[in-house]
């Protein structure tokens, strides 16, 4: 901790005291990020000189839907009953339940839900660690929409075992451009949500929600999905629908892998044709377009590494400029703007 003057003070530093005015009326509390903003307030209330952390204290941190741990442990619990589960009727696939009541109870348990903006970034992910991630995504997805917490038990469970059928087929969809399959492995790569549903169908534990999800995550609004070209979708399975379709670009699985900001661009540009436009609404307020630690180019031309999001604006978080190491808040700003990522 050291004090600083505050026309010292260039934005980004975290205040390591809380700071009140001469009257007692509280500005700002303790780990408060300092922004241009702040600083402005500070200098209109007199405040000559605050208390920052040492900046090599502070180190911005991804905001992840699930934690680590959790992630890793339920990764090894999915690996080991997929893997296991090569019949139907099989007792261990039950045990998925509580893998996705673990993750649910995690999200649950997290106050700060409604107001995070969570970075998901594009990644070599396998089958068990994009299930995962689904299923956070669509429970965090369902709570937003003040679903039935029953309801959300079985997304979860759905939305866990959505790619079951991936295991049952032989062609190779790793960062693949579905355009490029030969009509033969298209056609076959398609009955996958058959394989899946066939798979489970007569699961007696499992919820006829969280069969639909496996069936017809891939049915689009507007007919042009699979198996059955459904138009009509229930609102479980519209949630799941999003989230994978997100998830499934940035990695690669069944698609060519994308930026993170593509993938959004793909859920703004199909709202209301391929996908239910609230669900897409909802999904955007809670994922960050550029994950910390990514570099993107500013419409003023310069290059800039993502630090920290913004709370309710998730499409424009917190960069430091590389050329002077600048801290703009985008959110507080209009006249600069990200305008793409870069390697």
């Amino acid at each position: 901790m050291k004090s600083v003057k505050v026309e010292a003070l260039k934005g980004g530093e975290y205040l390591a005291a809380p700071v009140s005015t001469a009257q007692g009326e509280m500005l700002f509390y303790e780990g408060t990020c300092v922004h241009p903003m702040q600083i402005e307030r500070l200098k209109e209330n007199g405040i000559e000189e605050v208390s920052i952390f040492d900046e090599d204290l502070i180190k911005q941190e991804p905001k992840e839907i699930i934690k680590e741990k959790l992630q890793a442990d339920c990764q090894k619990k999915v690996k080991k009953i997929l893997d296991g589960y090569v019949c139907k009727d099989n007792e261990s696939l039950q045990e998925i339940e509580k893998t996705a009541e673990a993750i649910i109870e995690d999200i649950f348990r997290n106050d700060e839900i409604a107001e995070k903006v969570f970075d998901i970034k594009e990644r070599s992910a396998n089958l068990y660690d994009h299930a995962i991630t689904v299923s956070g995504l669509s429970v965090i997805c369902a709570i937003k929409m003040n679903i039935d917490k029953t309801y959300v038990h079985s997304i979860g469970v759905g939305a866990l075992l959505h790619d079951l059928g991936l295991k049952y087929i032989s062609v190779d969809y790793k960062d693949k451009d579905p355009n490029s399959f030969t009509p033969e492995n298209l056609f076959e790569f398609k009955k996958h949500t058959v394989y899946g549903f066939s798979s489970v169908e007569k699961e007696k534990w499992m919820s006829s929600t969280a069969k639909k999800i496996i069936l017809f995550h891939h049915e689009r609004m507007n007919g042009t999905g699979y198996p059955l070209k459904q138009t009509t979708i229930p609102p479980e399975v519209r949630i799941v629908s999003v989230c994978d379709a997100f998830d499934d670009m940035i990695c690669g699985i069944g698609y060519k892998q994308v930026h993170v900001s593509d993938a959004i661009r793909y859920l703004n540009k199909y709202k209301d044709i391929y996908f239910d436009g609230r669900v897409v609404d909802i999904f955007l307020q809670f994922v960050a377009a550029y994950p910390v630690g990514t570099l993107v180019m500013t419409t003023t031309g310069d290059k800039a590494v993502v630090i920290e999001q913004n709370e309710h604006f998730p499409d424009s978080p917190v960069i430091k400029l590389l050329k002077d190491e600048k801290i703009v808040n985008l959110a507080e700003r209009r006249d600069i703007a990200i305008e793409k990522e870069i390697e």
